[in-house]
């Protein structure tokens, strides 16, 4: 029997961008930022299925998003709630992105993990968090064809996760500060991802597992050192460099004021650096954004806590 005292609630929840991949960590990890973040408003209704309202938001291309629940990532990840909760009733879903698209920081993923926070709370017994991370992924993976959670995983946790398509883990991570920067310009994640079909080397392949080996000690045991040896991606950025105008000039920048190490945030085009401290973060923050107006774009940034927030519930009504 369904209680009936959720029948007709509304919840709004929020979830941070983020910054997958960390540059050494295809598809494994990510961490979140306090900065931009979408939210969702979800209705529980009698009738059984998503049924996507509307979707607001001013960045280009919005009116362009799938407003079929199945195909939409919010949607998605809702039904997939619904489906393995066996509930009879629906959910009403209102879509606010404030994560810009094709940015390279979580915007298809934020979208998910904030509708299955809502729509959690509205279930006759919500589950564990940690259970919602198999329908987020389901959501996640309508806008990438494939299942990785170094987006929605650190969404649901906060701050640095390690993220495989069946385990969740948030990782112990010194007291870092991250340098986020988007340009106005859109890169698909499918056509990011279209140039890494090739086969890599072994010899790269090894290298690379060095550096990710470095870097998840450096984070265990808090060594800056060891997670500066190991914050250098030589598969993916190398492939996807030449997709983003000014990449080498932005890298250089947040390198050249103290980075621990910089690269592309997700599929890019955003940039991402880490460092020690919150002044070093600002100051190169400020720099990367003149490395992007030389390439003749406009950017906006952020510095964040490497240890970002969660999403969250706004209000229950």
């Amino acid at each position: 029997m369904q209680d009936i005292r959720n029948a007709g609630r509304t919840v709004e929840a929020f979830c941070p961008a983020g910054v997958g991949n960390i540059g050494v960590g295809f598809d494994l990890l990510g961490h979140t930022i306090d900065g931009p973040g979408d939210r969702t408003v979800v209705r529980r209704v009698e009738s059984p299925g998503v049924h996507l309202i509307r979707i607001h938001g001013d960045a280009d291309g919005i009116g362009d998003l799938p407003k079929e629940a199945s195909r939409n990532t919010a949607g998605r990840a809702l039904q997939s709630l619904l489906q393995a909760t066996r509930a009879e009733h629906g959910f009403e879903l209102v879509l606010h992105k404030g994560i810009a698209l094709g940015s390279g920081m979580g915007g298809s993923a934020a979208s998910a993990v904030a509708a299955v926070i809502a729509g959690n709370a509205l279930l006759d017994t919500p589950l564990p968090r940690e259970a919602l991370y198999r329908h987020a992924l389901a959501g996640e993976s309508v806008a990438t064809n494939s299942v990785q959670g170094d987006n929605v995983g650190p969404m649901l946790v906060g701050g640095v996760a390690l993220a495989t398509p069946d385990r969740l883990l948030r990782l112990d991570a010194p007291d870092l500060w991250s340098a986020v920067v988007h340009p106005h310009f859109v890169l698909e994640t499918r056509r990011a991802r279209a140039v890494l079909t090739e086969p890599y080397p072994l010899a790269e392949v090894v290298r690379h597992g060095t550096h990710l080996a470095l870097f998840l000690t450096g984070l265990a045991r808090g060594d800056l050192e060891l997670i500066a040896a190991g914050l250098r991606d030589i598969l993916v950025e190398p492939r996807r460099a030449s997709l983003v105008p000014g990449f080498a000039q932005v890298k250089a920048a947040a390198l050249d004021r103290g980075a621990l190490g910089a690269s592309l945030s997700g599929a890019g085009p955003s940039v991402f650096g880490w460092f020690a401290t919150r002044e070093q973060a600002t100051g190169a923050m400020a720099a990367m954004r003149e490395a992007f107006a030389l390439a003749s774009l406009d950017s906006e940034g952020w510095v964040s806590p490497v240890n970002g927030p969660r999403a969250e519930l706004l209000s229950v009504e």
